[in-house]
């Protein structure tokens, strides 16, 4: 996501560099192209237009601090705007004096929300809370059954009554149930309906007087853009929501919806949609999501990910086999399993400072590459995973290699060499020292088979010759 919106934004500060200082003057010409590109990523433009005099307001006279340059300076006051427009800090559930607290899920059709609804009880449930969720939707065909079927796979129960009773009625049990159950948390899964239909518009509003819920989150589909705007604007007039959760941010290389709906509703983005998975929902912070809008990355959450991923005892012993050189295909694999628990390669990297310059291409063909590979150490045997180093003198095991996992030989011997070069630099750099290479391994190249169709005479990696 942000993407599109985050290049045009690097073409604005390049237009102050080289200035001696913020001027009236000297930022009209980067306020443009960053007003273009809010509205190319789908901002409101009522939010576009207080956004760039909040900026313009908050540059014109401000103070270069010594060895700040200019343009740098203005990002910073950027930042500090889209921060402001995003709610400043991340926003808890509002809990109930006593449980069970209760959450309304609200939105319009298609937004995603009985899977918002399912991955937010995953996210109590790893909070040690007892949720419940409850199926209200009596009209999508197979929504009670969606539902069901998303608590079986998450262990949360859900509390349903058929299609045959009345949502309000079912709601109203529901809590209920939840009461007797000794649940923290009841979230209520309503029928998506559209912005013109009153009637259900108005049995979202009589199921709301009836359970009192803490929070009615409002479930908005990233991708559409300036609609987000008149969406929050309808629901919060006529039901009165408490926060948002943004859903398919994965999605939409735009992500204009983000800066959006808090500006108009004057309620905070709770949480946002991340991917397809159950577990993919993650807090909204302000400070972080700004952080990706200009390409800064977002550690804090990178370090989140790989916390709740990463068992220390696993991640104690990895660090001694690398110690010793002793790290093999097998513990390859195994963190390549764990990066695909924690997301996508192209979210991964984009958490990463200074990785917003990848482009979308060579992040496919990154984890294209990398699934080459894994194909190839899957035709090995145990002994070979384990010791990779036989593979470096039998070419008869890199023939048998290639033939198990369609691919050649040479791209089975690339993979060898390159793993065993990456190997030996992860045991010196752990030891403090640096690897001291003449080429530094292609990771996410392993396999690819360019450099050993090469003419290997006289080239051998510096340090590597005789692996």
């Amino acid at each position: 996501m942000f993407e599109a919106l985050s290049e045009q934004l690097e073409a604005a500060w390049k237009k102050l560099r080289g200035q001696d200082k913020l001027t009236a003057s000297n930022i009209q010409e980067p306020l443009k192209v960053v007003r273009r590109a809010l509205i190319d990523a789908d901002v409101s433009v009522q939010v576009v237009r207080e956004f760039i005099q909040g900026v313009e307001t908050r540059a014109v006279g401000k103070e270069v601090i010594s060895g700040v340059r200019p343009d740098q300076q203005f990002i910073k006051v950027v930042y500090d705007e889209l921060v402001q427009v995003m709610g400043t800090e991340q926003v808890p559930l509002i809990t109930a004096p006593q449980s069970p607290s209760i959450i309304l899920m609200a939105g319009l059709q298609g937004t995603g929300k009985t899977t918002a609804a399912a991955k937010l009880a995953l996210y109590l449930k790893k909070q040690d809370k007892k949720p419940l969720l409850v199926a209200t939707d009596i009209y999508r065909p197979a929504a009670i059954d969606q539902l069901q079927t998303l608590g079986r796979q998450i262990g949360v129960p859900v509390f349903a009554l058929g299609t045959d009773v009345n949502p309000v009625t079912i709601a109203q049990q529901g809590v209920a149930h939840a009461q007797s159950e000794g649940c923290d948390w009841v979230i209520v899964d309503t029928a998506g309906r559209l912005q013109i239909d009153q009637a259900m518009m108005g049995e979202l509003a009589q199921i709301k007087t009836t359970i009192q819920p803490q929070e009615v989150l409002l479930v908005v589909d990233a991708m559409t853009g300036q609609e987000a705007a008149n969406l929050t604007r309808t629901f919060h007039e006529q039901i009165g929501i408490t926060g948002a959760i943004l859903t398919k941010l994965d999605g939409d290389a735009r992500g204009g919806a983000a800066l959006s709906v808090r500006q108009i509703s004057g309620q905070p983005i709770k949480f946002i949609g991340t991917g397809e998975k159950v577990e993919a929902l993650q807090p909204f912070y302000p400070e972080r999501m700004a952080s990706r809008i200009l390409g800064m990355g977002d550690v804090l959450t990178l370090v989140e990910k790989a916390q709740e991923t990463v068992d220390l005892a696993d991640a104690e012993r990895l660090q001694e086999k690398i110690l010793r050189a002793q790290f093999d295909f097998s513990d390859f694999v195994q963190q390549l399993r764990l990066l695909k628990n924690m997301g996508s390669l192209g979210g991964f990297m984009k958490l990463i400072p200074g990785m917003n310059q990848i482009k979308p291409e060579q992040i496919q063909q990154a984890e294209k590459q990398l699934k080459r590979a894994e194909a190839m150490i899957n035709s090995m045997t145990t002994r070979e995973r384990q010791q990779p180093d036989i593979l470096a003198s039998h070419p008869s095991r890199r023939r048998r290699i290639a033939k198990g996992s369609g691919h050649t030989e040479a791209e089975v011997t690339k993979l060898v060499q390159d793993f065993q070069q990456m190997r030996t630099m992860m045991q010196r750099m752990s030891m403090g020292g640096l690897p001291g290479m003449g080429d530094a391994p292609n990771l996410a190249g392993m396999g690819s088979g360019r450099s050993a169709r090469r003419k290997q005479q006289g080239k051998k990696r510096k340090g590597f010759g005789q692996l």
